[in-house]
């Protein structure tokens, strides 16, 4: 099965503000965005299903690009970013940050999830879809779910996951 992973659009939140969980706004660009990322799609439309994150960054692409009624999944969420949620990185004084720094694809946000969490909610899903036999799927979502695709279909390893992180409105094909 091939998988068109979307990531949303860029966001209206100031640079080196933590977010994954929040349902923020998207930027002024969004139209200009989101009609590049239609474009690109519809090089491999059509699809056998389309699915999207809850958060409204992801499913007003969705619509954008012609999938309103695409299912949506809570496993398709970002990251819980816990107790760090919609504040700067630089003004976090939690002293678990700088271990999480250190070694971010093991250690817990405070009061979130860490990386292993959210791989294993994408890949939970991944291994849903597979079962449904579809040639052809678009999946709307978030950096962090692109990323962890892309470990699932083998694409990067994890130890540089985050150096192939997706480009806002980009598209990643896996084959799984």
């Amino acid at each position: 099965m091939e998988i068109i992973l979307v990531r949303h659009t860029s966001v209206a939140v100031p640079k080196g503000t933590c977010y994954g969980w929040t349902d923020v706004e998207l930027s002024n660009a969004f139209e200009q965005e989101a009609t590049a990322t239609h474009k690109a799609l519809l090089d491999y439309a059509p699809f056998d299903a389309a699915h999207a994150s809850p958060l409204s960054r992801a499913t007003r692409l969705a619509t954008f690009c012609g999938y309103k009624d695409a299912t949506t999944d809570l496993r398709l969420r970002e990251m819980n970013m816990g107790d760090w949620e919609m504040q700067r990185f630089d003004e976090i004084t939690d002293s678990n940050l700088q271990r999480w720094y250190n070694d971010y694809m093991n250690v817990r946000t405070t009061n979130g999830e860490g990386f292993p969490d959210l791989y294993a909610r994408v890949s939970s899903f991944l291994n849903q879809i597979k079962m449904l036999h579809h040639q052809r799927v678009v999946v709307f979502a978030h950096g962090g779910v692109l990323v962890c695709a892309g470990i699932y279909a083998g694409l990067f390893k994890r130890e540089n996951a985050f150096q192939n992180l997706t480009p806002f409105g980009g598209l990643l094909k896996i084959n799984i």
